[in-house]
């Protein structure tokens, strides 16, 4: 660990037998426990509230919807960049914690007050004599639901790596607990959202948004104060600055050197001596872009715009080589929150009485949350030793590979939810449901199928993301690449927004002029056909992430023995030619 460069409250060094390690990281796995209690059902059942209450079109509540999560993930990079460069992770969640209970607060206020949402109308009709929500009120729903974004992208951007913080990646035993950690934290992930769609959408339903929004707020209250009470345990790190400072000081050298000759070899230089003084990890050179390199060639030039240090090349290098990754998954999210959102909608057209008992759709997605927990628990104790015998890789498969088969359960899903509307839409044509929204006598259940790949997605993609993510990343840089892994997921949901409003430009044609999803009800749009584009779109970009994910090479061999060591330390990484890709 960084020993120099963590301080426990006060500003002292740190104790190892005092701070940090599993006591310490419980805080942490309860907030984001009580976080995503809160956030998750919010939301995925918020087209509905959109919908239902704010009285907004098919179309403008999913982009409303998937422009809220694009928003909350893309926040992270602001949070990232605060704790990296300004205040440390524990103070920048204690400050954007208070806007997210504020943002909480006014939508529960808005839900509460007739005078500041559009009168109850029959939604289950066309909307025409509905009255859209707008004025001063749209702008509060907006301010509302941002503040939310803002408060939520910064703990998404801390918690994790704030949690990594309390373990020590060389010590023997910490680094054991710190690579369960993660797994743990994605279980608290999935228990946090297990529990929220049960009670807040429960609440939703029965008591009203005013009651959801209010007890989200009071939960995120709980465990931001149960957060700040574990003050004395943690091990804070200092600031360092800006990693993309850094990173754009060596495109900057290597640009003012680009004439000079290319070196073979890197001398140690007295500013990285000084650099290792903090004690942070060194990567090791590699042969790749190898033009990068001319940022450490000295001409007598000082500064760190003119001169950089090895660490600082081979942080950007590791970055680069991440880029193609980032951007290819970002596609393949995409689909993701687009399924979600329409999904949810679509069950609210269909019979949610299974018996006498009445199902939210947004409920049904404890089925996949709950089937996550499982997969993650049988992943990690069975699934990984099992696999290691056979490809002899430390975690059974490699993050890419896991992230491969989360990509396949997705675009399957989008496959299967174009069958189910098909079937939807031919009962609406037999029984003459275009006109109302809702009286389709299909069961929600059928919805199971679509939803259960999702969960198979959640457990294999997001893991394995924040697995590549973390363990990809050189030190100097882990606290940006969480911040790259939770953009992933707000850049695909950003991206789905693009793809609703350039279908429905590209599909209008006929008398009505409509596109796909421009219907005033579900039962009046061609959500089977967005599907099947959706599918073909997963198909294609899978594709390009085979290529890109076969020629990725690994910062350290995965294939190694030690489970210990595996990702966590490469004191003799392979040479470029001889990594493993995929």
């Amino acid at each position: 660990m960084e020993t120099q460069s963590f301080v426990d409250w006060r500003g002292n060094p740190i104790d190892k037998k005092k701070h940090g390690g599993v006591r310490a990281a419980f805080f942490t796995q309860l907030m984001v426990t009580m976080t995503t209690t809160a956030y998750i059902p919010t939301s995925f059942n918020l087209v509905s509230y959109l919908h239902n209450t704010m009285h907004t079109g098919v179309a403008k509540s999913s982009t409303m919807t998937t422009n809220f999560a694009g928003f909350s993930y893309a926040f992270t990079l602001l949070g990232a960049f605060l704790s990296d460069s300004h205040i440390s992770r524990f103070k920048t969640m204690l400050v954007f914690g208070p806007l997210e209970i504020l943002g909480y607060g006014l939508l529960a206020l808005q839900a509460y007050c007739p005078s500041l949402h559009p009168p109850p109308c029959e939604t289950s009709g066309q909307l025409n004599d509905c009255q859209q929500v707008r004025g001063s009120n749209l702008v509060l729903l907006y301010i509302g639901l941002y503040t939310v974004a803002v408060g939520e992208g910064c703990m998404k951007a801390c918690l994790a790596s704030f949690g990594g913080d309390q373990f020590d990646s060389k010590d023997p035993v910490e680094s054991r607990l710190q690579s369960s950690f993660f797994n743990w934290f994605t279980f608290g992930i999935s228990v946090g959202g297990f529990t929220g769609l049960i009670l807040i959408v429960w609440l939703e339903n029965n008591k009203g948004w005013d009651y959801s929004f209010g007890v989200s707020a009071l939960l995120f209250l709980i465990g931001l104060l149960v957060l700040a009470s574990g003050f004395p345990l943690y091990r804070n790190q200092k600031p360092k600055g800006s990693p993309l400072t850094r990173i754009l000081q060596v495109f900057v050298a290597a640009f003012r050197k680009r004439n000079l000759a290319r070196p073979e070899t890197l001398k140690e230089l007295q500013q990285e001596e000084e650099e290792e003084a903090l004690d942070r990890e060194k990567p090791s050179h590699s042969k790749c872009l190898r033009f990068l390199d001319k940022a450490c060639i000295d001409q007598g030039k000082s500064g760190a715009w003119s001169l950089c240090t090895p660490s600082q090349v081979e942080e950007t290098k590791i970055l680069l080589r991440m880029v193609p990754i980032f951007l290819i998954c970002v596609l393949n999210y995409t689909p993701l929150f687009l399924l979600i959102s329409f999904s949810v909608q679509q069950g609210n057209t269909m019979n949610t009485k299974v018996g006498k008992i009445h199902i939210s759709p947004a409920t049904l997605f404890v089925i996949p949350t709950a089937f996550q927990m499982v997969i993650l628990v049988v992943y990690d104790r069975f699934f990984v030793p099992f696999a290691r015998r056979i490809t002899g890789y430390s975690r059974g498969i490699t993050p890419l590979q896991r992230i491969g088969i989360g990509h396949v359960a997705l675009t399957a899903a989008t496959g299967v939810a174009a069958i189910v509307e098909r079937k939807r839409l031919e009962i609406v044509g037999e029984k003459g449901l275009e006109d109302p929204g809702t009286g389709v006598t299909m069961s929600v259940l059928w919805l199971t199928a679509q939803i259960l790949f999702i969960g198979i997605n959640n457990a294999t993609t997001f893991a394995g993301l924040l697995e590549f993510f973390n363990s990809e990343a050189s030190g100097g840089i882990k606290s940006f690449a969480s911040a790259l892994f939770w953009c992933t997921l707000g850049l695909g949901s950003l991206m789905g927004t693009f793809q609703v409003d350039i279908v429905n430009k590209v599909t209008r044609h006929g008398a009505e002029g409509r596109g796909w999803l421009e219907g005033d009800t579900l039962n009046r749009s061609r959500l089977d056909l967005f599907y099947w584009f959706l599918f073909a779109h997963g198909g294609v970009s899978f594709l390009i992430y085979l290529y890109c994910a076969k020629r990725y090479t690994y910062r350290c061999d995965p294939r190694v023995n030690n489970v210990r060591n595996a990702y966590l330390h490469c004191p003799n990484p392979p040479e470029d030619d001889e990594r493993v890709s995929m």
